[in-house]
């Protein structure tokens, strides 16, 4: 296991080095430009993971931390100008949400079910709410919510104190690739931590934990606010990267795709969703390209089979098809010793 362990980080500090100094000179600006989006939208996949694959919070509006973010970065950096504070605020407000949601859930004892289902009805109420807004009296100070539209318009990062310095598309994309790794890094530094061991074995047996005199409702609500803080991070990239934030991002749909993500790539895992999300979103953009078919039916596909023939997710089967080689290698090379001279 260690040796895996020690792979996930050397193959991230690998990746992180060849897409940040050597991906740019190789390939155009739009291809930049795509993997920008891939980065956000893992960090996003990287909060599911540690609330449901690390922690056993089967969270399907995990999406709703990320439009917080998103609009809350919207909101702030048309009425404050300075891009600093709204994205600080695309973190803080959701992590806020999640704790008020979050202690009424886990102190209210709620099965795994129900707040599951809880979580995707706020989504779903956030959906619908913010696409009620399209009149010209729904704004917040500058910045007019747009209904279904959105709010476009949306300036790009700037410099800290320097608004009139934005980020060109290069800069844009450094910064949020180097952001997801150290999502990364900063998530796999926690799971070894006590904090981190003991939300993982709450996934595991989570009355066991409680006989050990570990309360599992704050470290439940503890984990729930981190990866909610997480998720808005990325909903600020993900508005400053487009310009626009829009209700789409509460819907049903998006929400099943992070689910596909995390799943795809494999729970009890952060690079497995990170690819998950690389996978599908080309795959996705080139379907719409080559207009074969339907996006949503090929994705369907890939999930039924995924669930009947991996159902733990592409890097455990991988882990397990490289254990099963190494097991049979020591045993013919020891096999080989005994029958030497």
């Amino acid at each position: 296991m260690r040796s895996w362990n020690s792979f996930g980080i050397l193959f991230m500090m690998g990746a992180g080095a060849f897409l940040i100094v050597a991906l740019p000179l190789l390939v155009e600006t739009f291809v930049l430009v795509d993997f920008t989006l891939y980065a956000a939208l893992a960090i996003l996949a990287m909060s599911l993971a540690l609330v449901w694959g690390f922690c056993g919070i089967l969270s399907l509006g995990q999406a709703v931390f990320f439009g917080i973010g998103g609009y809350a970065y919207g909101v702030s950096v048309l009425n404050i100008g300075d891009s600093t504070l709204p994205v600080a605020l695309a973190v803080l407000l959701p992590m806020i949400f999640a704790a008020m949601l979050g202690y009424f859930m886990f102190w209210g004892r709620i099965s795994d079910v129900y707040l599951a289902v809880i979580t995707l009805t706020v989504s779903l109420i956030f959906f619908l709410v913010i696409n009620s807004t399209s009149g010209g009296e729904y704004r917040i100070g500058a910045a007019p919510l747009g209904g279904y539209n959105g709010i476009p318009g949306l300036p790009a990062l700037n410099l800290p104190g320097r608004p009139d310095r934005q980020l060109d598309f290069e800069e844009m994309y450094a910064l949020t690739v180097a952001l997801a790794l150290a999502t990364y890094f900063f998530l796999r530094w926690l799971l070894v931590t006590r904090f981190g061991r003991v939300i993982v074995a709450i996934r595991e047996n989570e009355v066991r934990v409680g006989l050990l005199g570990y309360d599992s409702r704050k470290y439940k609500l503890a984990a729930y606010v981190i990866g909610a803080g997480v998720a808005g991070m990325g909903g600020a990239l993900y508005a400053a990267w487009g310009g626009l934030i829009n209700p789409d991002v509460f819907g049903i749909a998006f929400a099943a795709q992070v689910i596909v993500w995390v799943l795809i790539g494999g729970l009890g895992t952060l690079l497995g969703p990170v690819i998950g999300v690389v996978g599908i979103q080309w795959l996705v953009g080139w379907l719409g390209k080559m207009k074969i078919t339907d996006a949503n039916i090929i994705l369907g596909a890939i999930f039924v089979a995924f669930v009947l023939f991996a159902p733990a997710g592409l890097i455990p089967k991988l882990r397990k098809i490289g254990v099963r080689w190494l097991n049979r290698r020591r045993v013919s090379a020891s096999g080989s010793v005994e029958s030497g001279p």
